[in-house]
This record gives C-alpha cells, sequence and structure tokens, in this order.
C-alpha cells in the first residue's frame, strides 16, 4: 500500500460515538425503560428492606439492628449506589428520547436528574460513616438518619426532571398527553416532600408514596410502545 493511499480521504475510517447521543429512539426508550426497571426493585429492597434497619430516635436499637444485619445494611448501601448510576443512564437515555421536542429543556431534565444522581451519593456516603460510628451510637444515629434528609431534598431536583420530562411528553405527540400529566404529578409529589422536609420541622414525606403512577406507566409505555419507535 502506497503512501499516497494511506493519505487519502477514502483511507480515513469515521469514528461514530459511543454516547447516549447517538441511541436511536427505540434504544433510548429501551434502556430508558430496563433502568428504571431495575431501579424500582433495588431502591424498594434499599428504602423498605435495608433502611429499616435504622430505627428513628433510637441509637441503641438502631446500632443492634445494624450489628445483627451487616449484609443486609451493605447490600442496601450497594443497591442506593447502583440506583445512583442507573439513574445518570436514564437521564442521558430520556434525554436522547425527548430531545426532538425540545433539546434545551430535555438537557434540563437530563442535568437535573444527574444532579440529583450525585446528591444521592453523598447521601449513601452519610450511611457509610454512620456505620462506622456503631461503636458510638449516639453519634451514629443523626449521621445514619441525615441520609434520608439530604436524599428527600435531594429529590426535588427529581421532582423538577419529572416536571419537565412529563412536559415534553405532554406534547412529544408519540406519548399519550395523560401520561405527561401523570408524570409531572409525581414530579409535584416529590417537590411537596422536598420542601415540606427542608422548611417543616418532623415533616414526613408521603406525597410522592401517593403520586408516583406515573413513574411506573412510563416504565411500561417505555417497554411497550417504545418498541415501536424508529430504531435510526
Amino acid at each position: 500500500m502506497s503512501v499516497a493511499s494511506i493519505n487519502s480521504p477514502k483511507a480515513v475510517v469515521p469514528r461514530r460515538g459511543l454516547g447516549f447521543t447517538t441511541w436511536s429512539p427505540r434504544s433510548a426508550a429501551l434502556v430508558a425503560g430496563a433502568g428504571l426497571a431495575v431501579m424500582a426493585v433495588l431502591g424498594g429492597f434499599a428504602n423498605f428492606g435495608a433502611m429499616a434497619l435504622i430505627a428513628p430516635g433510637d441509637p441503641t436499637q438502631t446500632a443492634q439492628n445494624l450489628s445483627a444485619a451487616p449484609f443486609l445494611f451493605w447490600s442496601g448501601v450497594a443497591s442506593f449506589i447502583i440506583v445512583a448510576l442507573l439513574d445518570i443512564l436514564v437521564a442521558g437515555a430520556l434525554y436522547t428520547l425527548f430531545r426532538p421536542v425540545n433539546r434545551r429543556l430535555s438537557a434540563a431534565a437530563g442535568w437535573l436528574r444527574t444532579v440529583y444522581a450525585l446528591l444521592l451519593l453523598a447521601a449513601v456516603s452519610q450511611l457509610v460513616v454512620g456505620f462506622s460510628l456503631l461503636d458510638d451510637p449516639e453519634a451514629a444515629l443523626p449521621v445514619l438518619e441525615s441520609f434520608n434528609t439530604i436524599w428527600v431534598i435531594s429529590l426535588g431536583l427529581f421532582g423538577a426532571s419529572l416536571l419537565l420530562v412529563g412536559y415534553l411528553a405532554f406534547r412529544s405527540g408519540f406519548m399519550a398527553k395523560f401520561f405527561g400529566i401523570l408524570l409531572a404529578v409525581a414530579g409535584v409529589g416529590y417537590l411537596a416532600d422536598a420542601i415540606g422536609v427542608a422548611l417543616i420541622p418532623d415533616f414526613t414525606a408521603v406525597f410522592a408514596k401517593f403520586l408516583f403512577v406515573g413513574e411506573v406507566v412510563l416504565i411500561f409505555w417505555l417497554f411497550i410502545k417504545g418498541r415501536r419507535l424508529p430504531s435510526s
């Protein structure tokens, strides 16, 4: 092969990006659906299983619970870490899916979800620190309980992201407007909980527990209807 042929434009192999922005609408929908489904399972286990070991206001009982079931606790910590990483993946997938509707709003929704995921990781670090302080239960409990405070407040960003995704879904033309409304309602629930925890002493986050339907509907739509989206 001659030097001329190597330097010829025909010899240059185009490089295709491997990032989420190169995904087709169908791929983006299926990746987002799979990520959300796994997150629902792991998040439920971590929140309602492992984190139930923390007894609010009772440092002695909390220390006993964690000492008796360290594997369950660390499994919950690992689950939260995976959830945070999947949130970043889903943020990219949903950006790609809704980018044709409005690039800026889709990007804003993606960044809000990404920042939320990073704050979730920061909250998880409190669980690690709290566990290391179990020899002093009185010192450990406030650190462990701060996980939930940081997490719920950061969910305000997640709620804002859902509001934007709900609006994009409403305007998309390929998703039923009712689904967009349900997503926006779920976003309002997370925002209400975040504001309540941040501003009202001893507030218990309850709204998102009843307004999450839009998230479940989105998972099913991504798997069922998403398969019919263009593959290129």
